[in-house]
């Protein structure tokens, strides 16, 4: 089995030749210690021409357009393309990030330009609009923002000598800017009669408003305030491009291949001509100047960089040479020799050496150039071109060998055989030919198999075998050099190949991903020495993985630089580099191939590879080496919180079935009940998929979550208050490091997070807009000012927030992985950590940005739990094998075991550590992880008799741990909240059911009690007087989904999913009778009246059977229902049956015998029902909301006074209707707590008390239910209905023509063209019988339904 870990060896950026000088202007520097800045590809590069080194800047991901020079010249501000483009401040002296400004441009981020303070940042996007932004670069904030211009900007500047004042120009325009507050506005420059209108490309600002600025005619423009006042006519030959401000005056730059000096009033100095000097030549355009003292820096559109001494302005230095625009494919290496060649559209060959990073010889050719080689010996240079002919040069003065043209389309491949005899030229005629190099390049062979372009070729070590790829995926072999095609595969077994450059083959299957098309990795070359392999592909990255290579997706390292695509990639001739050409960039890059022994020792690295994090995330496939995941970590991985339906997009469904309901909204609907309910106690605390969201408060309360709602528990008095604000799920809660205030996340499609206070229960801050999906884990910083959130969205963005403004500091994508957890530096709040799946991260806060490193740990393990020590940086992270890691900054130190399984949480202590773990043990630490001072089990043996309940199992696993009032607070997986006393008793607070959705919930006939089964395979009992708690628990085969209690609530009847029930003591929960007659779930189960002599069981395959309780015989089944039975209801008399299925049937059937009736609707509602929980009928028509396609009502229950029925449903709602529920969408009250689903809700016998069951929250909550006397208004009450109707008091006439006008602005809305007729939106409709009549209310207005801007009519 081949290795599919990563290579230890990589690759260090050791040089880029080339410049950017196509398409981009003024980009290029001289910083404050003399070094040159500009760009290249995604690359900023840092040359110090005195030492000929280069320092790279990696923190871009795609094409770099646009440079700025800080006024102290170190920091240097870069802005790149994309679809999310970002600008990166950046230190040029160490290269390292100081701040990232993100999202506000797209497309790209076209100019950039410091104030003369340095304190703010202008940005240009390429967006429609050319958005102008300006930037408080340090913080990340956008300061003001304004569309630019209709057309393309070309340059923008500060006003040197007045704050606030900027210029920018472009495309026939130039515009005077001032920033007034948070707004820029623009007054366009007036050209008058003194010089015609056209594009300006450059312009810098000089003292008492005078701006000077160069034309597309090579005319120098200058602006006095707004105005033109004159030109310098023919200053350049055509266009000029750059203009650069410095102490002595002005320099320009031209088309005309001319720099300018100027003086400080723009009077002439000297003219340098570039095309007139030694290395110039015809053609040569300058797009960058830049004047310091006695030098000039100067880069042209070719790639070219020039440096200029003024006193010898003849003599220029060629400092920097790439390859001119058009796409770079050849590049070959020296066989014996550190140089490689490289050919490309603009026509011309280069060789560079490798050791001198330098260019040493170029020579121009006819043709494009598409790809190159070098015999064996190194005497020849072969290229093939894109016209389908190919040349051979001698290497030593580039002289033509032989030219010959076989074919009609482009040359793709070439390569020498080992022992040079032959040249094999593959070209996209589908074809290879083989030339014979001593009969001067006769053919001698022909390989004719592919039926697509030829992309790669290898020849065998004994160049009798040429192995090719083609376009269409295909691999063949020919027999050299007839080029016959082998097709029987045996004699290939033994053969060995001299080189392996093809993407397709057993040995490189590794190098796709699992599900790719073929063609999107352009170049491959393998190292045969150091087993290592190196691909090119289409998305710039440069990978090193192990060769060979089996199995699909093998993890690799990578590398980012190139932009877009690469082209081609070779090792050199001795393995020290690797040369990587990009297509569009037209760069060249050499790599330092740094081997597995030397990457040990280089743990100090340079600080650009720690930027560049080059270890592979996302190689798609699962380590081979690492561990097995933990059974409980791995389901909580692949939890994903999606909802069908959020309660997000409720209004919008409401909108789309409006129109079918505004008939409904003119009948009279069912007034809502005068009761409500108020939330009283909540039996559930959510340990089974968070951690850490358990704490003491100031006042010594404990706060917590369950389902939607945070919960502050009173230990002494047993009492619960709750903060309501969330509709759904949360996920995570952190506490204020003052202890008054929480935060909790939650899921939804735009998930929010609440800020919140423990004593008022009142939100103090609410931030949204950035976490999609559901929001993970938070923290605050020590200081309490700021927060962290890491968001359930694919790549895990960490935002941090300054959450009393509500304003985002810096975002950042976090992971590909899930992260569990986030902590914020104590000592530092600008920076943080992050650990999770396979991922331990070391984030600092750069601008609006976060720049993220990862932990030195060699193979990275999944961290469960993580905190700060007592310096900062010191940080201990909780892994899944038990152990505690121990970080100074971001390397390892040690590692100690503490804990069977894995660590899911810890606390830091003023002096040591708590842990807490899947093996239910707490322990307490020294503050070094030297020694465990104490641990605890959790066991039932210890359980204080003052436990509110029970403890299912010893040991359960440990997910949340706090220390505060002399007691270590302890959550459990299993739902339970536990006090641990430090002498070692144990309080058992709080419990509820564990993971699995609870379904079953019977009330006790007279006293009150519950009864609740779930899906975790327990039937338990609860309390409902003021103990609240679980009095009796009893695990179960399988889990349950019904139970009911019998009339006299001697025994508990209990229905399971494998389609058996049984029938308990309901005091002991002993076996009285069990059976098994089903095999699909039982759906409910329902005792009938009085005596209780029958028992009904409906099950999931359609059937009820009617069992004799005394007799313990099956006397009846209900046959005849064609979907799932979801409801059942007995009548007073115990002699009928109303049935509801999944399918929204009702039916009746006759007991004991299950005989099926038909009952008209009028009568049904006269039967005397014993209770009623289904759901379909006239009398509770209403129930059922407008959207009621894609939300189910899940449940019901008529109070026993029989005024009120109260509803659960699949968004979470409990509802109170007036019963009878009459007539479509009646009117109710509402309540959210739990999240998703409600499964069951019922009353207790004397109806003071409503509880329910939430599914997949596994919650049961207890509701007070109050009358209309003593109910205050409070926020939790509910929206009254669905649709607004019109009979709700009515507006007065002028409110209701004031709520339909539409303030659409005239001028946007004319009409392109004339329009005859009326819209049909205009037409007067005819009106309705309701309408008609005329629906009067209070003031005697009538509403119209056809509700047009100007239909309005009144009542007379």
């Amino acid at each position: 089995m081949a290795d599919r870990t990563a290579p230890n060896c990589h690759l260090r950026l050791e040089w880029v030749y080339g410049y950017r000088g196509h398409q981009c202007r003024n980009n290029l520097y001289y910083t404050a210690a003399k070094e040159i800045v500009y760009f290249v590809a995604g690359v900023g590069v840092v040359y110090n021409t005195r030492e000929h080194k280069q320092k790279f800047y990696l923190g871009h991901n795609d094409d770099i357009i646009s440079l700025a020079l800080h006024p102290e010249r170190v920091l240097v501000a870069t802005g790149q393309v994309g679809k999310e483009p970002y600008i990166c401040v950046w230190d040029s002296y160490t290269v390292q990030t100081v701040s990232i400004l993100k999202d506000v441009h797209t497309h790209g981020v076209a100019c950039l330009a410091f104030d003369l303070e340095g304190q703010c940042l202008v940005s240009v996007g390429l967006d429609s609009k050319n958005t102008i932004c300006v930037w408080d670069w340090k913080r990340g904030k956008v300061l003001a923002a304004a569309p630019g211009h209709t057309d393309r900007i070309f340059d923008i500047s500060w006003d040197l000598y007045q704050p606030s004042k900027l210029v920018s120009c472009g495309v026939k325009h130039i515009k005077f800017w001032s920033l007034c507050g948070n707004a820029l506005t623009p007054k366009r420059g007036v050209f008058g009669k003194t010089g015609d209108l056209q594009t300006i490309l450059c312009l810098a600002c000089a003292k008492d408003e005078v701006t000077y600025s160069g034309a597309l005619n090579g005319d120098i423009y200058v602006w006095k305030g707004v105005n033109l006042m004159r030109t310098v006519q023919g200053a350049h030959g055509s266009g000029i491009f750059s203009m650069n401000a410095c102490e002595e005056g002005f320099a320009t730059g031209g088309r005309d291949g001319c720099v300018r000096l100027w003086d400080l009033n723009f009077k002439p100095i000297t003219v340098i001509d570039l095309r007139e000097t030694d290395q110039g030549y015809k053609g040569l355009s300058v797009r960058s100047v830049c004047w310091r003292g006695d030098h000039i820096l100067v880069g042209t559109q070719d790639s070219e960089i020039f440096e200029v001494v003024v006193h010898d302005r003849n003599k220029p230095f060629l400092i920097m040479q790439g390859h001119c625009e058009g796409e770079l494919w050849a590049l070959a290496v020296h066989p014996t020799k550190p140089l490689a060649m490289t050919g490309s559209d603009d026509r011309s060959v280069r060789i560079w050496s490798l050791i001198d990073h330098a260019l040493i010889a170029r020579c121009n050719m006819e043709e494009p150039i598409r790809c190159a080689a070098v015999s064996t010996d190194g005497i020849h240079l072969a290229l093939g071109m894109k016209d389908g002919s190919f040349t051979v040069l001698r290497v030593r003065d580039m002289t033509e060998v032989v030219h010959i043209k076989d074919r009609k389309e482009a040359i793709h491949e070439l390569k020498y055989s080992p022992d040079g005899a032959h040249l094999a030229v593959g070209s996209n005629d589908n074809s290879v030919d083989i030339y014979g190099v001593v009969q001067r390049y006769k053919k001698v062979g022909e390989c004719i198999g592919s039926n697509s372009f030829i992309t790669h070729m290898d020849w065998s070590t004994d160049s009798k075998f040429l192995q090719s790829n083609d376009g269409s995926g295909r691999r063949l072999f020919y027999r050299m050099p007839s080029g016959k095609e082998v097709t029987n595969r045996e004699e290939l077994k033994l053969v060995q190949w001299a080189s392996w450059t093809c993407v397709l083959g057993p040995e490189v299957n590794g190098i796709w991903p699992k599900y790719s098309s073929v063609n999107d990795i352009n170049s491959v070359d393998a190292n045969f020495n150091n087993q290592v392999l190196v691909t090119a592909d289409d998305y710039g990255l440069v990978k090193l993985l192990r060769y060979p290579c089996i199995k699909k997706g093998a993890k690799c390292k990578k590398y980012l630089g190139h932009s877009a695509h690469i082209t081609n990639v070779r090792w050199s001739h001795d393995y020290q580099w690797v040369i990587t050409i990009g297509g569009a960039d037209h760069s060249v890059f050499q790599w330092k191939f740094v081997p597995e022994r030397k990457s040990k020792e280089a743990l100090h690295i340079a600080p650009q590879e720690i930027l560049a994090d080059s270890n592979s995330e996302e190689s798609d496939s699962d380590q081979s080496d690492v561990p097995e995941m933990d059974s409980e970590i791995e389901q909580e991985t692949q939890l994903t919180y999606r909802r069908q339906v959020y309660k997000e997009d409720l209004p919008q469904l409401k909108e789309q079935c409006k129109e079918k309901h505004r008939a409904i909204a003119m009948k009279k609907r069912e007034r809502a009940p005068g009761n409500g309910l108020k939330l009283h106690f909540i039996h559930g605390y959510r340990g089974y998929d968070c951690r850490s969201n358990l704490f003491y408060t100031q006042t010594g309360e404990i706060v917590y979550h369950a389902a939607a709602v945070g919960i502050v528990y009173n230990r002494q008095q047993n009492t619960q208050r709750f903060y309501m604000g969330h509709d759904d799920d949360i996920l995570c809660l952190a506490i204020h490091p003052l202890k008054d205030f929480v935060a909790t996340g939650q899921v939804g499609r735009d998930s929010s997070v609440h800020i919140w206070d423990t004593e008022t229960l009142k939100p103090m801050s609410v931030l949204k807009g950035f976490h999609q999906l559901g929001v993970c884990t938070l923290d605050f910083s020590a200081d309490g000012k700021r927060l962290a959130s890491v968001g359930l969205d694919d790549n895990h963005t960490i935002v941090l927030w300054d959450w009393r403004k509500g304003e985002k500091l810096s975002a950042m994508w976090g992971s590909k992985d899930k992260i569990f957890v986030v902590k914020i530096n104590p000592y530092l709040p600008d920076k943080l950590i992050t650990a999770g799946v396979k991922h331990m991260k070391f984030w600092h806060k750069a601008g609006g940005g976060l720049i993220g490193r990862k932990g030195n740990m060699g193979k990275t393990e999944t961290m469960m739990c993580a905190v700060y020590g007592w310096s900062e940086e010191m940080v201990f992270s909780g892994m899944c094998t038990g152990d505690i890691c121990i970080w100074r900054d971001m390397f390892l130190m040690k590692t100690v075991k503490a804990h069977d399984g894995p660590v899911f949480s810890m606390h830091a202590l003023e002096k040591g550590f708590v842990t807490g773990g899947k093996d239910g043990i707490v322990a307490l630490w020294d503050d070094t992880f030297e020694r465990c001072l104490k641990t605890y089990a959790i066991k039932r043996a210890v359980l204080a008799p003052g436990s509110k309940g029970l403890l299912l199992e010893d040991n359960p696993s440990i997910r949340a741990i706090s220390l505060g009032h002399g007691h270590i607070l302890v959550g459990t997986k299993n739902g339970e909240i536990l006090e641990v006393d430090k002498s070692g008793p144990i309080t058992l607070l709080v419990q509820g059911h564990m993971e699995g959705e609870v379904w079953g919930l019977a009330t006790h006939p007279h006293l009150p009690l519950c009864a609740t089964v779930s899906d975790d395979r327990t039937l338990r009992i609860w309390d409902l007087s003021p103990s609240h708690c679980m009095l009796a628990v009893r695990k179960l085969r399988k889990g349950g989904r019904c139970c009911s209690f019998s009339p006299e609530g001697k025994a508990l009847a209990v229905g399971l999913n494998d389609g058996s029930f049984l029938i308990v003591n309901a005091d002991t929960l002993e076996d009285l009778v069990s059976f098994h007659h089903r095999k699909d779930i039982i759906t409910d189960i329902k005792f009938s009246p009085g005596s209780g002599k029958y028992l009904a069981v409906a099950s999931g395959d359609t059937f009820v059977d009617i069992y004799n309780v005394m007799s313990s015989k099956r006397v009846g089944v209900c046959k005849g229902c064609l979907n799932s039975i979801t409801h059942l209801d007995w009548d007073r008399r115990g002699k009928l049956l109303q049935v509801n299925t999944s399918d929204k049937e009702q039916f009746f059937f006759e007991a004991p015998r299950g005989k099926r009736q038909t009952i008209p609707a009028t009568e049904v509602e006269k039967v005397d029902w014993s209770t009623w929980t289904c759901v379909l009928g006239t009398s509770v028509e209403g129930i059922w909301p407008v959207i009621s396609e894609v939300t189910e009502v899940t449940s019901a229950c008529l109070s026993n006074d029989r005024k009120v029925l109260a509803t659960g449903d699949d968004l979470g709602y409990i509802k109170v209707f007036r019963y009878p529920v009459r007539g479509k969408y009646a009117k109710f009250k509402r309540y959210v707590a739990h999240s998703t689903h409600v499964t069951n809700v019922r009353w207790t016998h004397e109806d003071s008390l409503l509880v329910t069951a939430g599914g997949g929250d596994t919650c049961l909550m207890i509701w007070a239910h109050e009358l209309e006397t003593h109910r205050e208004l409070r926020q939790c009450d509910s929206e009254e209905s669905d649709i607004e109707s019109e009979d709700d008091g009515g507006y007065d006439s002028d409110v209701t023509k004031e709520n339909e006008i539409t303030y659409t602005i005239k001028a946007l809305s004319t009409n392109m063209r004339p329009m005859t007729g009326v819209k049909p939106h205009l037409q007067l409709k005819e009106p309705s019988v309701d309408e008609r009549q005329g629906v009067v209310s209070g003031r005697g207005v009538v509403e119209v339904s056809n509700r047009s801007e100007y239909c309005m009519k009144y009542a007379e």
